[in-house]
């Protein structure tokens, strides 16, 4: 699909899986005439470079943000603010700058007291990922059917919004509104929590003096290979985000404790009852997600079907 370039110049702050996969479809579907990206890695930013992801390259993100109608932040959300302080001076009247980024508050928190007058800030939150990072990992469809949150501050000029929202759709995302701290809750419990399970559990196995790494390898189920899947994502974001939405995540994980002790006690009481009525429970939540169109019901979970990379978070 191609249509009329919404913006003149996009400038892409970090060129991880995000960013390159931006790159890659912003310029396969038209959707910007120029794009800048940059990278506080010199050796990122050459590979960058030998991809052909941008128009131009700079190590100085304020040179990048130079002339950009759109400015996308796609650094881990620990790193959001020193970047908006960097770029501040830089950034032209009238442009829009948004991030992609998994926590909101914190980017609200960190990011608007360096906004100068006449740049509208929309925070934002493309729903997609693998657990591969760097500019070799992003491929064009990865927001294809994904949803991409956005959370407009109070007193967001409207074209401003549409126009960004209008990007996002033909990224190919659907796109939704939500205020910061509601986005943060939900993403703890659908993203976040699943992800640190993931990294306890795989760290556990690791951890265990009887199981040898051989072991776990060798007969790894296909739970545990999810597991792993998870527990292969970018540990620099993932930091991060633990960081940055600390209230959110330890409430899920309170919850998530306390369940998980319930479970606990009608094993070791034998509460067969309890225990079926939970699974019958959550494979409903299953097939409700793939009516959503947010997974396949395909064996693999259509990963060797599609043959392509799969969505993982974030």
């Amino acid at each position: 699909m191609t249509v009329a370039p919404i913006f003149d110049r996009m400038a892409l702050i970090g060129i991880g899986l995000i960013g390159s996969s931006l790159a890659q479809v912003a310029r396969q579907r038209g959707l910007v005439k120029e794009i800048a990206i940059s990278t506080r890695s010199a050796a990122t930013l050459q590979r960058a470079e030998e991809l052909g992801l941008g128009d131009s390259y700079a190590l100085d993100a304020a040179e990048a943000v130079e002339g950009a109608d759109l400015v996308i932040l796609c650094v881990p959300v620990g790193a959001n603010e020193a970047v908006a302080k960097w770029i501040a001076p830089a950034l032209k009247k009238g442009a829009i700058l948004t991030d992609a980024g998994s926590t909101k508050e914190s980017v609200v928190e960190q990011v608007s007291p360096h906004v100068p007058d006449g740049v509208h800030f929309i925070p934002g939150h493309p729903i997609a990922g693998t657990e591969h990072s760097g500019p070799d990992a992003g491929f064009p469809t990865l927001f294809d059917q994904r949803w991409c949150i956005l959370t407009p501050p109070e007193n967001t000029d409207p074209d401003a919004l549409a126009k960004l929202k209008a990007f996002w759709e033909g990224c190919g995302s659907d796109v939704d509104m939500m205020e910061p701290k509601h986005h943060d809750l939900v993403l703890a419990i659908v993203s976040h929590l699943p992800h640190l399970i993931a990294y306890n559990i795989v760290g556990t196995a690791d951890d265990l003096a009887t199981v040898t790494k051989s072991q776990v390898i060798k007969y790894s189920a296909s739970g545990f290979r999810d597991f792993t899947r998870l527990a292969a994502s970018d540990p620099t974001m993932w930091r991060d985000v633990c960081l940055n939405n600390k209230e959110a995540i330890l409430e899920m994980l309170s919850r998530f404790s306390e369940d998980l002790s319930a479970m606990q006690r009608a094993i070791r009481w034998g509460d067969g009852e309890m225990l079926f009525d939970l699974f019958t429970r959550t494979r409903g939540i299953r097939r409700s997600i793939i009516e959503a169109g947010q997974e396949t019901d395909a064996p693999d979970f259509g990963r060797h079907v599609a043959g392509g990379p799969v969505s993982s978070n974030d």
